[in-house]
């Protein structure tokens, strides 16, 4: 049954990356952010499935299954947080790209601060934080397809060829296209896993107020231990500042066809994620009542939707599973597709006209996905962990652009020396605690007693409001 939903899967996907090449690809602007040429509803659907990764429906399950429903507030925060970003800085942002033509989000931050050392730094940034992000969305492909039968290193294969393939047909018009099915495909495989679990709670525990009853009495609705203060910040700050700090996301900034668009796009995107992450949350408290009702063995955070899986009846567990792959294939082929970008823009600086680029392009991906492909086979266990530092290796870029974006309506200096030190020295924080300690364990230690993440921001935010501070005494001066 598997093989048939995935066939199903991969066939439909396929066909749509072939008809988006009607589209038409005159230019490496087209083939990376589609020209600034989507609809509402591709662009909708290209950013929903870009940010939504397997995290939700294996991570989010298993933290909500573990800590109970303030996993809820985390991801709601960050769904706050990405809406209003996206209605103030990424509306401005996205008004820039039609002016400025911007391709890649290194390219964005050079222009802003008129730096190309700028531009080559974050794009050597994009590299180190972003490729094992990649890497985890290829093991989890391998991981999924393996707990279904199939072996770990074809689910690999498999989740980079689709990646590649789908990427390279039609560059930004392939991927938000099959974006918007996988999408699609998403939100149906949650609510039917959600649905499926609900049936199966009212039989163990007796209906939703049961339920309810059940949980508050053994804590899982209010406060549990693992979300000291402390702990919290590490996890909520880093996604606060996702939809600018994150390449793939920032690209999509670029792609709106007009002001309707755009508007419209974040509304549907907000509605998608607002149905997402209940469904998510909803499927881990579940699973934990019916743990409590004895109907469920105890089971480890990443194990929660592997084993409820292997419960369901084979064509209802195949669709999810494809669901939940589909949404790894997303966020993997955005990843590569904007980390290309950057590459080529501006760490190799081709920006000779030509279709030839495109082919230049395609061989960055095809390198990036190999690499990603090379670590997945590993089987290494820091794959995950520095998926996790990937937000706070990155969060350095947070205060530069919502500088940039607030200098150009004031008239304050930008600094090119103090951005880029700012950008280094967030980046180094970041980079040299995680080193030293692990990455899992700096994400969630208290360094001088902050998280980590607080750190970095400070660090990044002080360094930059420093530099603009003395730009602007020297600029009175004179």
């Amino acid at each position: 049954m598997l093989l048939a939903m995935l066939l199903l899967y991969i066939a439909i996907g396929t066909a749509i990356a072939i008809a988006s090449r009607k589209a038409g690809i005159k230019s490496i602007r087209d083939y990376y952010v589609a020209g600034g040429r989507l609809g509402r509803i591709l662009a909708f659907g290209t950013y929903a499935a870009t940010t939504y990764s397997a995290f939700m429906m294996i991570g989010l399950v298993g933290l909500a299954y573990k800590t109970g429903v303030m996993s809820l507030g985390f991801e709601l925060l960050y769904l706050a947080s990405t809406i209003y970003l996206l209605t103030t800085v990424g509306h401005r942002l996205w008004r820039l790209s039609k002016q400025r033509g911007w391709v890649s989000p290194s390219e964005m931050m050079g222009d802003l601060y008129a730096s190309r050392a700028i531009a080559v730094a974050l794009s050597t940034i994009y590299l180190i934080a972003v490729i094992p992000y990649l890497a985890a969305q290829v093991q989890g492909v391998g991981v999924l397809l393996e707990k279904e039968g199939l072996s770990y290193q074809a689910g690999v294969a498999l989740g980079a060829l689709i990646i590649l393939a789908w990427m390279s047909i039609g560059g930004m018009w392939s991927v938000a296209s099959t974006d918007l099915y996988q999408a699609l495909w998403m939100l149906a495989g949650g609510a039917l896993y959600v649905a499926w679990l609900a049936n199966n709670i009212d039989k163990a525990v007796g209906g939703s107020l049961s339920t309810l009853r059940l949980l508050g009495e053994s804590g899982y609705l209010g406060v549990a231990g693992f979300w000291r203060p402390g702990v919290f910040l590490a996890y909520v700050t880093p996604w606060l500042f996702f939809a600018i700090t994150n390449p793939q996301v920032i690209v999509r900034l670029f792609v709106h066809r007009d002001e309707k668009s755009y508007r419209d796009s974040v509304l549907y995107f907000s509605v998608f994620g607002f149905l997402y992450t209940i469904i998510s949350v909803g499927i881990g408290l579940l699973a934990r009542a019916l743990t409590l009702a004895g109907g469920l063995r105890e089971l480890g955070r990443e194990d929660v939707t592997p084993h409820l899986l292997s419960l369901m009846a084979p064509y209802l567990s195949s669709f999810v599973s494809v669901s939940i792959m589909a949404a790894a294939v997303s966020t993997g082929n955005s990843i590569a597709l904007a980390v290309a970008s950057s590459v080529h823009r501006d760490l190799l600086a081709m920006r000779a006209k030509g279709t030839m680029r495109v082919e230049y392009s395609i061989a960055i991906q095809a390198l990036l996905v190999t690499a990603a492909s090379a670590i997945a086979l590993s089987r290494s266990g820091y794959i995950l962990d520095l998926s996790v530092m990937t937000s706070v290796l990155l969060l350095p870029q947070a205060p530069l652009v919502i500088y940039a974006v607030c200098s150009l309506e004031k008239g304050w200096p930008r600094p090119r020396l103090g951005a880029l030190a700012s950008l280094l020295a967030g980046f180094a924080t970041a980079l040299a605690y995680s080193a030293k300690l692990g990455p899992r364990e700096a994400f969630l230690s208290m360094i001088n007693g902050l998280p980590l993440p607080i750190l970095v921001l400070l660090i990044s935010t002080g360094t930059l409001a420093a530099s603009a501070l003395l730009s602007r005494a020297l600029r009175r001066e004179i």
